[in-house]
């Protein structure tokens, strides 16, 4: 029996600038790991592709000017309602700024006590301790400051609350603070409104637009066409981008089918094998400490080749080794194991057998093993190597 199962490699190459030829760079990367590293590809192997540096080499980049620009056309008004931007430094922040140019004064709905990806403002059990019921007040910044204090985020030692009210005053725009859980919350105060959530953005459009909202957008409304030359993203806009400077942000990728075809054709003549690609942003995991959900963008994957397509279709070991096989051990007990995996139906859904696998698609599970590969600082490794994924106890 062979004793490696998947195996996952973060693989270096050489920074990436626009107009460089990333399929060719990726190509060239995957077959130096191979031979230093004595690999042999296999067909299913797959290779993935940071989002980062696909949008990078698009030179996907837009200014704090050009969001301004496109929230004044697509809004028309100078005051305006924002609601539950996701506590980010990186990720928003940035997008907020050019925001607070194109208007001169928001209402910011936040929730409380965490965003939707699980950034807390303050920690939970203070809820309690104050008598706070979170799904039903709605808070003043007075009321929120009395209740809660200026709490300094754990791990980057930003009070959020304000650091944004500084983000939209500087930028000559004034801004008043709501705290609440209902999106609906933000309709006493104004009626035109860009939802900032992310996975729950068109849910909290709809509730709004049936509430009496007269304008309702969504971050992925914003720059999904250029604006006087910038970068867009005509599926996400906003959503997915990720600061460059102080004054531009780099958007979600596009045409990510275009260059997931490409590089696969590359690698499959480069190696003789046919090989699985993938574009990846954040991975879809929870931190038990800080509590952080980690998506941060609309989707793990926005691409990938054919093969990715589906779930997993698993049988649970533990469970035929403590029922179906209980009376067995040793070389029984693994020939009995191997031939039911060999045997197993196309679809175990439901069965006892499957009862505990993992019922997510393969590009949310692969795109979390890739995200936690690769890092988000100074690993350098923007190309991930899986093998034998798709291997099993019976191969």
């Amino acid at each position: 029996m062979r004793t490696v199962g998947t195996t996952s490699r973060g693989v270096r190459c050489p920074v990436i600038r626009e107009g460089d030829d990333l399929v060719k760079i990726v190509t060239e990367s995957i077959l130096a790991c191979g031979e230093e590293q004595h690999i042999q590809f296999e067909d299913r192997d797959i290779v993935a592709v940071t989002e980062a540096v696909v949008a990078r080499a698009q030179g996907n980049y837009a200014t704090i000017d050009a969001i301004a620009k496109d929230c004044q056309a697509k809004f028309g008004t100078d005051t305006i309602g924002l609601t539950f931007p996701i506590l980010s430094r990186n990720r928003i922040a940035i997008c907020l700024k050019g925001v607070a140019k194109a208007f001169k004064k928001v209402y910011l709905l936040m929730s409380y006590p965490a965003d939707e990806v699980g950034n807390h403002l303050f920690d939970e059990d203070l809820l309690d301790e104050k008598g706070v019921n979170p799904w039903s007040d709605v808070l003043t910044l007075e009321q929120y400051r009395n209740l809660f204090g200026y709490v300094k985020h754990p791990f980057t030692g930003v009070d959020y609350v304000e650091y944004y009210g500084n983000l939209f005053r500087e930028q000559g725009c004034e801004v008043e603070f709501i705290f609440g859980n209902n999106v609906k919350d933000i309709l006493p105060y104004v009626k035109n409104v860009l939802c900032c959530d992310i996975h729950t953005r068109e849910r909290s459009k709809r509730r709004l637009l049936a509430a009496g909202a007269e304008k309702v957008l969504t971050l992925s409304d914003i720059l999904r066409e250029s604006v006087d030359g910038s970068g867009y993203n005509e599926k996400f806009g906003l959503l997915g981008s990720n600061k460059a400077t102080e004054e531009t942000v780099k958007l979600f990728p596009r045409n990510c089918d275009e260059f997931v075809a490409r590089l696969q054709q590359s690698l499959i003549e480069a190696t003789g094998k046919h090989l699985e690609v993938m574009v990846y942003g954040d991975g879809a995991f929870k931190d038990p400490v800080g509590k952080i959900w980690e998506l941060a963008d609309p989707v793990v994957s926005p691409a990938y080749t054919a093969g990715l397509e589906g779930q997993p279709n698993e049988l649970k070991l533990k469970y035929l080794a403590d029922n179906d096989f209980a009376g067995l051990s040793g070389e029984a007990l693994t020939n009995a194991i191997r031939e039911s995996i060999a045997k197993k139906n196309g679809d175990l859904t439901g069965q006892m057998a499957s009862q505990g696998t993992t019922p997510r698609r393969l590009t949310d599970l692969i795109g979390s093993l890739c995200d936690l590969t690769s890092g988000s600082g100074d690993k350098g490794t923007p190309i991930i190597l899986i093998q034998g994924y798709f291997d099993n106890y019976a191969k």
